[in-house]
Order: structure tokens, then sequence, then C-alpha cells
């Protein structure tokens, strides 16, 4: 009968030790499973880019140039809010909305303005000033607005 090495029960703790000296390869072999399951996990819709939810994916050949985003010139356009106190609480990078209100009526007039510049209310007069960065035809809305009724904003 041949001699066999003795079955040792429980040497895992070897198996450890030797996983602890050789930390890279753990590391890599984490990593690299962490990435299979990451995509093992993601999207089964490869039509649509990642990011761009809604928009459909059509491959552009050599002959098809890619469209270039068209960049939208911006101007700064004063806004005379009726409430001075609520031109208070704004800071130039925030975002609003202009509403014009006619009456009983209200429509939004300018949607995500940002606001360039907040110069020093003075609740005395009516309403206050705000500095707006807007499209050009939003901007000929604003003034158009201005002149007809009160506008108001609300924070995004």
């Amino acid at each position: 009968m041949p001699q066999f090495a003795p079955v040792r029960v429980g040497g895992g703790r070897h198996r450890l030790r030797r996983l602890v000296r050789h930390r890279r390869r753990a590391v890599a072999l984490g990593l690299a499973v962490g990435a299979a399951a990451l995509v093992a996990a993601g999207p089964r819709d490869f039509e649509r880019p990642r990011g761009h939810p809604g928009v459909e994916a059509r491959p552009t050949t050599a002959a098809e140039p890619a469209r270039e985003r068209r960049v939208v010139e911006t101007v700064t356009a004063p806004v005379r809010i009726a409430d001075g106190a609520t031109v208070r609480i704004l800071r130039p990078g925030d975002r609003v909305d202009v509403i014009a209100a006619d009456g009983g009526a209200a429509k939004v007039v300018a949607a995500g303005a940002r606001v360039t510049r907040v110069p020093d209310v003075d609740l005395t007069e009516s309403g206050a000033l705000l500095l707006l960065s807007v499209p050009r035809t939003t901007a000929a809305r604003l003034a158009g607005a201005g002149a007809t009724s009160r506008l108001a904003v609300t924070l995004r």
C-alpha cells in the first residue's frame, strides 16, 4: 500500500496568511470582481447612450459629420420684481423662474434664469431691481411683461 500525506482539516488559516502577504493581488481580484458585478448589473438597453435618457442613439458614419451643439447667446436683463423683500433672499448664481401676474392670470415668462447680480434693495420704492442672465429672446419677453404686468420670482 502506498504512503499518503496526512489529511489536515481547517487548513484555511494558511490561505488567509498567503492572501495577506499578497495584498496587491487581493486588491486586484476585488476590483475585477466588483467591475464584473457592475457590468452584469448595468443597463440592458444598448440602443440608448448612458446619461441621456430618452435620446435615441444613432450611429454616425464618416460621410455624416457629428452635429454641433448650438450655442445660445445670453444677455443680462434688468428686471423689476414687485416684492422687494423676495429679492433680498436671492444671491448671484441662484436659478429662478420669473412669473408675470396680470390681474387674475399668471404665466411663467422666464424659466431657469440665472441671477447675475442683486443690487442693494430699497424697500421704499415699488419693487426691487434684479439682474438675470437669459437668452436674448427671453430678455425681450421679460421686457414686454415688465411693462404690462407685475413680476414675481420663484426659486428653483
